[in-house]
């Protein structure tokens, strides 16, 4: 399945610097800079997509946007009309930023990067490479931002909507969040992850047609503000449309409106039809809804459901279910759609090893190179988060009967042989915290082929797989890593090789200050 929002070429869907270091590489590599290097544009790199620490303060994350990074992929290339506006663009003195040569260089530039990915739907965690990208440095270099722009926003939505799923059960989660998100786009993606997150449907009609999302939704305050009455607003609803009736009870004063509602009800019953539902959006949500059961029980509408809404989160809606509140069914907005309470993810792409020789063509079992002819890359700083990984990244999920036991990130290079009888797992922030599994551990590889040589190789599985998935990967963690307060901490670590790689690698570079 292709997200049809980005069936266009959005190549210029990026930040300046990522073109400016593009064009330096190129002229570089032209022998026109210092020094110059013929292989520099086309130097094989690997760069790492990763988040430092979970969003909510909980205890994991859900990965969502590799679809649309596909579509991104797909349809990449600078169009004419690209070109002319960067060519427009000056620097410091006035004069043209970039050549016309390398304008030229973009306009037949065609991908040829190998993507690996965790699939959408998957739990993840802290350092974990939900991306990775190897190919021509330059070509990696320009998908930068846009992969972070993809993944970001839309991992932190299907987040906080898993964690509202947690909460809400078995009851019905109603996405109704469109009016408040942060532009059409920021609608439309906050949609598509919520689905995927675990809302069962969206009030976002566009997003029900793009992405086969179930579509919900009523009436608002004005339609009862512009009848003479209430009752006759709900009975003139109801005649208009007597399959969709839930009726917004509180205009005027809730408890009226839910006995007005009551007497809709009954005039649907006499013509076969059933009053679907009443919504609370203000007030004591858990007195009223209570109180809202009671007097629907009383006339013989216990099929009825009681929707809430009114700046839901999985906190709230906690509370609320604690209180005894009589909901079943929760429309969240605001507070989902912009991830109110964090409003980013924090993901960075780190380079991580340049080949120091040129490598082969062919395919995956060709291309396979010793340890040798990679130079290993990583960042530095002061503080232990901030400092990246090097190596060409890739993670495996040991599990048992009950769940998930802990994640390894290892380097696929240097690593694999180490790895035959048993392997040890080193926690990178904690060098004496160590997990040894051996060699009949079940376990599965996250990161799997999408694009090889620019050309998608991975099927994606539809909207409805990949919801489902979600609720089977938190099926897999310990209840302790799922809750709000103070969440248990996820084992995740490197593996023996890679930590020592890693630890090699600080001491030669902090020599070298």
């Amino acid at each position: 399945m292709t997200n049809k929002l980005y069936d266009t070429s959005l190549s210029l869907l990026t930040d300046l610097y990522q073109v400016t270091m593009a064009y330096g590489y190129w002229k570089a590599g032209k022998g026109q800079g210092e020094p110059g290097n013929a292989e520099l544009p086309e130097k094989e790199a690997v760069f790492n997509l990763y988040f430092r620490k979970n969003p909510f303060g909980g205890g994991f994350t859900v990965t969502s946007g590799l679809t649309n990074v596909i579509g991104f992929i797909n349809n990449f290339g600078f169009s004419r009309k690209d070109l002319r506006y960067l060519q427009t663009l000056t620097g410091s003195d006035g004069q043209p930023l970039f050549e016309n040569g390398f304008l030229e260089y973009l306009a037949t530039l065609k991908l040829t990067v190998d993507i690996d990915a965790i699939p959408e739907g998957t739990v993840v965690f802290p350092n974990e490479p939900l991306v990775r990208v190897r190919g021509p440095i330059l070509q990696c270099q320009l998908l930068e931002t846009p992969l972070l722009n993809l993944i970001n926003f839309e991992s932190l939505i299907a987040t906080k909507a898993a964690r509202m799923r947690l909460v809400a059960g078995s009851d019905t989660l109603l996405e109704f969040g469109l009016r408040r998100a942060q532009g059409a786009d920021g609608g439309m993606t906050a949609s598509r992850a919520a689905y995927i997150g675990g809302c069962d449907a969206t009030s976002n009609v566009l997003a029900g047609k793009l992405y086969d999302i179930p579509v919900r939704g009523t009436h608002a305050h004005s339609w009862v503000m512009s009848f003479g009455t209430e009752q006759e607003a709900f009975d003139t609803y109801a005649a208009m449309m007597p399959n969709n009736v839930t009726l917004l009870v509180d205009t005027y004063d809730t408890i009226a409106g839910v006995r007005h509602a009551i007497e809709t009800g009954h005039k649907l019953r006499q013509k076969g039809y059933t009053l679907s539902g009443i919504r609370l959006d203000s007030g004591d949500l858990a007195y009223l809804s209570i109180e809202a059961r009671k007097l629907l029980d009383a006339a013989g509408f216990t099929e009825t459901a009681i929707v809430a809404s009114n700046d839901l989160d999985e906190i709230i809606i906690n509370s609320l279910k604690q209180q005894g509140a009589k909901i079943t069914v929760w429309g969240v907005g605001t507070k989902l759609v912009t991830a109110f309470d964090q409003p980013a993810l924090g993901g960075v792409y780190k380079l991580a090893a340049i080949r120091t020789t040129a490598g082969e063509t062919g395919d995956d079992a060709t291309r396979q190179q010793t340890a040798a002819h990679w130079d290993y890359k990583m960042k530095l700083s002061e503080q232990a988060i901030k400092t990246s990984t090097p190596g060409i990244q890739q993670v495996r999920r040991f599990r048992d009967e009950r769940g998930f036991l802990a994640d390894m990130i290892f380097d696929e290079d240097r690593s694999r042989t180490d790895m035959d009888e048993s392997t040890t797992m080193i926690d990178p922030l904690d060098f004496t915290k160590r997990r040894r599994f051996d060699s009949g551990q079940p376990f599965e590889d996250l990161l799997v082929p999408v694009f090889r040589a620019g050309k998608q190789v991975y099927d994606c599985p539809d909207i409805h797989t990949t919801r489902a998935r979600v609720q089977e990967q938190l099926a897999g963690l310990h209840p302790g890593v799922k809750r709000f307060v103070n969440p248990h901490t996820y084992p995740v670590g490197l593996e023996k090789s890679l930590h020592d790689l890693k630890t090699e690698l600080i001491l030669t570079l902090r020599g070298n200050e």
